[in-house]
């Protein structure tokens, strides 16, 4: 492989499948959401323990996206995608035929969180990052954009397969249908990524000596945002069908919802990519961690039917680029050898960060009767992400000073 193979038609089509693996893979996170409520109906369990399923599969997205990162950075990008493809096949099946609550907290925990979903995301878009030079952000906001693409298509789709055949019966087809679409996917990818740009291990480790930290600290600090910004995060994204039925709109108003939130974020990640292009990958972190907090804000006083639908868009449109966000700072401090397991170390910040928000948010409506006290914890949890960026910035412009 040689460097005229970066940006070439086939990283584009690389990326393409990449796209479709993310978006199909994507539905191990958001299917469980959308089920929440019949969930909760069937076992008779409280909000709390109903969203325990989404939660253990954050924890398990979390810690397999380092596993696979690993195993990416190793083998290549096909072999985990393949794992990937199986197990959340088998997952979903799996979960279809659950008699009780702890066998779906099981099977979310191991097969669609920790060996599913996680091949379909870290290790994705590590790897679109070794394929693109000038282009990286936009490249690696593509990628990133199949997650928040999975949002938009599978609440809709889940939903109506809820109401017409039932929630069991859809999980099972669900399963099927990822194992025969991702596998044949992944065998686009059997390429190993070019080596490009000889410099750029020496120019991430003079921009890591400059900032005075080292790559632990580095590594620390970023995985601290991650877990504040998905505390955040998690909030609108796992409760808002939940919140919807609570208003008394329905649950299909919610899945709406969700799918317009994710949908913009769509938009969102691909105008990151390009603002990270010009401005670099700390500064993309804070603007999207203080756009996040504003629109958490104003989920505060909206409890109509429009002003919800408003809202959840520009929440999606404020915050989609704050995980893409990593990848690229990744990229910036870090070798490109260490990019898989780098920043699946990050993912695992950012998931554990959706699992504990996704249940503190569930816990908080339990104790209080309404999700007002879980917006204000996910706005105090976002200034937490705001002041590490703001700190990185401040050590970047010592070092240029």
């Amino acid at each position: 492989m040689t460097a005229a193979q970066a940006e070439s038609p086939y990283a584009w089509a690389r990326l393409a499948a990449a796209v479709a693996l993310t978006t199909l893979g994507g539905s191990g996170m958001y299917a469980i959401s959308v089920a929440l409520p019949r969930v909760q109906a069937e076992f008779g369990v409280a909000r709390g323990d109903a969203s325990l399923p989404y939660t253990l599969t954050m924890i398990g997205f979390g810690v397999g996206g380092i596993l696979m990162g690993r195993l990416a950075d190793r083998f290549g990008v096909m072999v985990p995608v393949m794992i990937g493809a199986a197990s959340l096949g088998l997952g979903f099946v799996a979960a279809g035929m659950s008699q009780s609550l702890w066998q779906l907290n099981a099977v979310h925990l191991l097969l669609i969180g920790l060996l599913g979903t996680s091949a379909t995301f870290a290790p994705l878009v590590a790897d679109t990052s070794l394929w693109f030079t000038r282009r990286r952000g936009i490249a690696v906001a593509i990628c990133a954009s199949g997650n928040y693409l999975a949002g938009a298509i599978w609440p809709q789709v889940l939903q109506h397969s809820f109401e017409a055949v039932g929630w069991r019966q859809t999980f099972v087809a669900v399963g099927v249908f990822c194992v025969a679409a991702m596998l044949p996917l992944a065998l686009v990818l059997r390429r190993r990524p070019p080596r490009i740009d000889s410099s750029a291990p020496a120019l991430a480790a003079s921009r890591l000596q400059d900032s005075g930290l080292s790559p632990r600290a580095l590594q620390l600090l970023m995985m601290i945002s991650g877990v504040a910004c998905c505390v955040a995060m998690s909030m609108p994204q796992v409760h808002i069908v939940a919140y919807s039925a609570d208003l008394g709109y329905g649950t299909a108003r919610g899945a709406e919802m969700m799918s317009i939130m994710l949908g913009a974020g769509i938009a969102s990640r691909l105008a990151s990519g390009w603002i990270s292009d010009r401005i670099g990958g700390v500064r993309t972190l804070l603007l999207g961690a203080v756009l996040q907090g504003i629109a958490l804000l104003m989920f505060l006083p909206s409890d109509a039917l429009v002003s919800l639908y408003v809202v959840s868009a520009l929440f999606g449109l404020f915050q989609g680029g704050i995980v893409p966000s990593y990848a690229i700072i990744v990229r910036e401090y870090f070798t490109p050898r260490e990019a898989g397991a780098r920043f699946g170390a990050v993912i695992m910040a950012t998931l554990f960060g959706m699992a504990l928000g996704g249940w503190m948010s569930g816990a908080l409506f339990d104790l209080t009767g309404s999700y007002r006290a879980a917006f204000l914890n996910g706005i105090a949890w976002n200034l937490v992400t705001v002041s590490v960026a703001l700190f990185l910035l401040r050590r970047s412009r010592l070092a240029v000073a």
